[in-house]
């Protein structure tokens, strides 16, 4: 969007406004998805009202003048359900039941029931999927429809009260059609810029600490609290760093990453154009849940990081305590680093208002206190100077370490749920399938 490419001229011009070095690199982007306008009509027998609706991304136009079909309940979309639904699922919009979304738990588990729910509409023949808006307060967002770009049906989200209006009708007995209004701009391949900002390192300076934040993103709210606030955050820890002449051992690299929300691209293309530093990158940092106070890190499957973080914190024992959380996860952009074998964390932080806000039209500044950001730049800081200048190093993981990561955990699964299993599986994504031997002729 234009203000995508706004944002990206913005960052430049705040690094180096600070004295910081800073570039674009371009990076592919699969498709283009843009929201024009989004409308819908719920029809029945003495009953007419209009939701309001956002389109998923990645969800197909309708024609023009719009697309009517009849709309069935379909439950919380578990098999049983679609099993009571039927034959009666093909051609329909299936109008999905949520729970009110309240925690980071609750919107795990969202991604992970969409990609069950929307395979099974797919094999069903649905003419699309409409979710009952979990967010409190009639509040639209944007979820990515689980299959991206290879969606080829209307998938959308409505009103929360709207929804229930529907789903009583329906159980009431009324019957209903949906007629759904998606003007979207779509198309092909298009080329995307990260931001990186750098401080070289001195006695190792092509040792690398990658500390990120994605710049991104979705278009209904001001986008603060995913992830407005941890870029400034980068932003303002590079300038202070630079500000009182601070040097590294190592480079410290502020990547702020485009791309994220339609699938962790922007860092996807860097571990792609830094191929050949991989194995000189010491660490890769992303901050991507909210303004609440980083509690930890999430270590992703690393149980020797864990001291190493540990030590690395010392200087902010007071803004503690701070726990560690050896699990792999996936959703943000330390994926490919994790894939690629680089040691990675994700700073956990709490809660705060990120759950309900998710995504969502209220989204907005008024979400974040200055006060705690502050403390995690505080933290974020002593992290980076201490994997910057200690001497320990991990060493990069191959494929078969990672294999074994992902057969050990619920990696795999996660994978599946954010439509990344396939490109790993194919060697595309992350550390490259290891070519065989040709067997010998007998």
């Amino acid at each position: 969007s234009e203000a995508n490419t706004r944002a990206v001229e913005w960052a430049l011009e705040r690094f180096r406004a600070a004295g910081v070095t800073a570039r674009a690199e371009p990076f592919p982007m699969p498709a283009l998805w843009l929201e024009r306008g989004a409308t819908a009509s719920v029809q029945g027998q003495g009953v007419r009202f209009a939701p309001r609706v956002a389109a998923m991304p990645f969800s197909t136009a309708t024609p023009k003048g719009g697309l009517t079909a009849p709309l069935l309940e379909v439950g919380r979309g578990t098999e049983a359900d679609f099993k009571r639904v039927g034959a009666k699922a093909r051609g329909a919009f299936l109008l999905v039941e949520t729970d009110e979304l309240k925690d980071v738990d609750g919107l795990f588990r969202e991604y992970n029931e969409a990609a069950l729910i929307e395979s099974r509409a797919f094999t069903a023949g649905v003419a699309g999927v409409v979710y009952m808006g979990s967010r409190p307060g009639n509040q639209l967002y944007r979820h990515s429809v689980s299959v991206g770009p290879r969606n080829t049906r209307p998938m959308m989200v409505m009103e929360r009260d709207g929804a229930k209006r529907a789903l009583r009708l329906l159980r009431a007995g009324t019957a209903l059609n949906l007629t759904a209004a998606l003007d979207l701009r779509t198309g092909g391949p298009y080329t995307s810029r990260n931001v990186i900002g750098e401080l070289r390192g001195t006695t190792r300076p092509d040792e690398v600490v990658v500390l990120g934040a994605h710049l991104d993103s979705w278009d209904l709210g001001g986008g603060a609290l995913d992830n407005g606030a941890n870029v400034a955050m980068l932003l303002d820890l590079a300038r202070q760093m630079q500000r009182l002449g601070l040097k590294p051992a190592r480079t410290l690299r502020f990547a702020l990453w485009n791309g994220e929300e339609q699938g962790m691209y922007g860092s996807a293309g860097y571990t792609r154009t830094h191929a050949a530093e991989l194995d000189r990158h010491t660490l890769a940092l992303s901050v991507d849940i909210g303004c609440g106070r980083i509690t930890g890190f999430y270590t992703n499957g690393r149980p020797a990081l864990v001291p190493l973080v540990e030590r690395a914190l010392k200087p902010v024992t007071g803004l503690g305590p701070f726990t560690q959380v050896d699990v792999p996860v996936v959703g943000t952009d330390n994926f490919d680093f994790m894939m690629h074998g680089v040691a990675n964390l994700i700073a956990n932080q709490e809660p705060a208002t990120y759950g309900p806000n998710y995504h969502a039209r209220s989204d907005e500044f008024e979400q974040c206190d200055a006060r705690t950001l502050r403390a995690n730049a505080a933290v974020v800081g002593a992290l980076a100077w201490g994997f910057a200048t200690m001497d320990e190093k991990l060493p990069r993981q191959s494929r078969a370490e990672v294999e074994a990561l992902v057969r050990d955990t619920d990696l795999g699964q996660q994978m599946q749920s954010f439509n990344v299993w396939e490109e790993w599986a194919a060697g595309t994504r992350g550390h490259p399938l290891e070519a065989r031997p040709t067997p010998a002729p007998r």
